[in-house]
């Protein structure tokens, strides 16, 4: 089977022989292959380009998301950027890094977990004690109080998830500072306090009945200070697994929920429940009122932040219809981020591990496309020969963030440890921890 990394600089290398107008490459005068533009929205385009098949750090304090993430994304001036890499490791073969990765997890034993996304690249995940959704890995630190140190091969917010829920004494790592997500900052605190601000102005802060106006929810990809946002104003966190349950427990105790900061999840699930779009309002930050009308806010159940998923929203319609028409009797599975005229047109959305699980039922030699990251798909083929499995998005195109994490940048991580230095260390300040902890206790308690 192809590896993702393969399979983009072949991508590439076809869109170089079919010709275009190259663009230079990022601080250089090289030509690099033209790249091949995909509508993420009506007012912005985003592109998959072949930038995506560089070593990282080349490309990790460039500005913005990388190669492949939406040109129309605004990364805050603030995020975090990684500091060059030893030449040791940037120069080293594939061999040699296996060989000190493989060496340093050895010497390390039980003391360090390397914690890997099911969104990582196939050379990461090899080496992963545990495999999960950003909800299991947090879990999975949770319940290893034997570890003194977590590797965290994800995206920041993760990290951030482990080491709230982790003890105190024990570290997390991000081996690329860069591995961030769009998603995530879509929703900064500043302007969710805004919001919260001209919401309880508007809607008051409870109701005749002794009930909370709004009760904010937040799903997991979200800063941890957004989290604590949640946790002190009678909140909670959401995964794509229990989001369902998450509101249900909302408008046990409020009258509407204000949910962070991806819209598509919190609409597919509000319309699951049977709360009509005529119910719901999409929040602008950017807009007094988020762009609305007073009355439109109080006749309002669900009121949606302005965020997607740049992956996510990729799919469409149009490609469910290609695959059923291709293959016909197909079963067509995606994930919650995705727009809700996709869930809506497939024959089941969950969360990545409720699409594992759908595949890992199949009878053999079923057909199934999918609709989500790239990664998980074709790994997902390989792990099942006897069915056909595939990626509804023609274009192939990795969560470019998570991307960042490399397997120089887990040697230099790994032997960092091993010389007793923590290199990348995520710690969130206790008075942001606290109240975040308040809300993710309910996310776990909240079973689906």
């Amino acid at each position: 089977m192809t590896s993702v990394h393969e399979l983009i600089r072949g991508a590439a290398e076809r869109e170089q022989a079919v010709g275009g107008d190259p663009a230079p490459a990022r601080g250089t005068d090289r030509p690099r292959a033209s790249r091949r533009p995909i509508a993420l929205r009506a007012t912005g385009a985003s592109s998959c380009d072949s930038g995506l098949s560089q070593d990282p750090w080349q490309i990790d304090r460039e500005p913005g998301y990388g190669p492949g993430a939406s040109t129309v994304d605004q990364i805050p001036g603030d995020a975090p950027r990684q500091g060059p890499l030893p030449v040791r490791y940037t120069e080293a073969s594939d061999e040699q890094l296996d060989a000190w990765i493989t060496a340093a997890r050895e010497a390390l034993g039980g003391r360090v977990q390397i914690l890997g996304h099911f969104y990582q690249r196939d050379e990461i995940v090899r080496y992963a004690d545990f495999v999960g959704d950003s909800f299991m890995l947090a879990q999975a630190a949770k319940a290893s109080p034997e570890a003194e140190a977590f590797v965290f091969c994800g995206v920041h917010f993760m990290a951030e998830t482990a080491d709230i829920l982790s003890g105190p004494d024990q570290a997390v790592i991000l081996p690329n500072l860069a591995a961030g997500c769009s998603m995530a900052d879509m929703a900064t605190i500043d302007q969710v306090e805004a919001c919260w601000r001209e919401l309880t102005s508007t809607l008051g802060e409870t109701t005749a009945d002794g009930r909370q106006a709004v009760i904010p929810v937040t799903y997991m990809n979200s800063s941890a200070a957004i989290k604590a946002f949640c946790g002190r104003n009678g909140g909670i966190v959401c995964t794509s697994s229990n989001a369902r349950t998450v509101l249900e427990w909302a408008f046990e105790r409020g009258q509407r929920v204000v949910f962070f900061p991806d819209q598509h999840l919190g609409r597919n699930t509000a319309k699951a429940m049977g709360i009509g779009e005529d119910e719901m309002a999409l929040w602008r930050p950017h807009l007094p009122l988020g762009g609305h009308t007073e009355q439109k806010l109080r006749d309002s159940r669900v009121i949606l932040w302005n965020g997607f998923c740049s992956v996510h929203k990729r799919f469409t319609v149009a490609q469910i219809e290609r695959a059923r028409a291709e293959y016909p009797g197909v079963r067509v599975i995606v994930h919650p981020e995705c727009p809700a005229a996709v869930v809506e047109a497939a024959d089941g959305a969950g969360s990545t591990e409720y699409i594992r699980r759908e595949i890992e039922a199949a009878e053999p030699g079923s057909v199934i496309a999918v609709g989500t990251e790239i990664n998980l798909v074709n790994r997902l083929q390989q792990q099942h020969p006897d069915l056909t499995i595939f990626c509804l998005d023609p274009v192939v195109c990795p969560c470019s963030t998570m991307y960042r994490i490399h397997p120089a940048y887990l040697a230099w991580t790994l032997e960092s440890l091993l010389a007793g230095q923590h290199p990348n260390r995520i710690t969130v300040p206790e008075s942001v921890a606290g109240d975040s902890r308040v809300a993710l206790e309910r996310m776990l308690a909240a079973k689906p």
